[in-house]
């Protein structure tokens, strides 16, 4: 009896939601596509049917951990740039194993690594979250230049092992963006 289509698109979104959340804490090298089924709850053989390679399933999963990521913002916050800077460079972002992460910011060192493929999506990606925060500035340097302070500053604030420096660094951003 084959599968409806419901069942077989819910299968490749748990996928992705596994990889997506497993590459972005662990990166491309570290995480196996076993390990991503597991997560999942899935044999390896459902695998095959939705993606070609682990680099095709890194791809998607970075536009759907994307698409997870920004959906997620704290209650009661209007959509101001200075909130979503303050989300974004807050130690609840850096330090969530749990939640989805944002794939620019956690991935942004793996990306260099990868084929022409993952490098697009991450670009798409990114030109996206610039195109997002420039509906709150109306000025493209400074959304290129809110986005790299929040990605940079992220990426930064979790590469370091002094806490109190890292909540430094993301205090540090948060204030650049509110001062533009």
């Amino acid at each position: 009896m084959a599968w409806h289509k419901e069942h077989k698109q819910q299968t490749k979104d748990k996928i992705l939601m596994s990889a997506a959340k497993l590459f972005a804490h662990n990166g491309f090298e570290k995480i196996s596509i076993d390990q991503v089924m597991q997560d999942a709850q899935l044999t390896r053989g459902a695998f095959y049917s939705h993606f070609k390679s682990k680099s095709d399933l890194y791809s998607q999963a970075i536009i759907k951990g994307a698409k997870a990521a920004q959906v997620r913002k704290p209650k009661n916050s209007n959509d101001s740039l200075i909130n979503i800077a303050q989300y974004y460079l807050s130690q609840t972002h850096r330090d969530n194993t749990v939640e989805q992460p944002c794939p620019l910011a956690f991935l942004v060192s793996d990306i260099s690594q990868q084929n022409k493929e993952v490098k697009n999506t991450y670009t798409k990606i990114f030109k996206g979250f610039v195109n997002q925060v420039n509906t709150h500035t109306d000025d493209q340097q400074k959304a290129l230049q809110s986005a790299v302070l929040m990605i940079g500053g992220l990426a930064i604030s979790r590469a370091l092992n002094d806490k109190e420096f890292s909540n430094d660094l993301l205090s540090a951003c948060q204030k650049a963006i509110t001062e533009f």
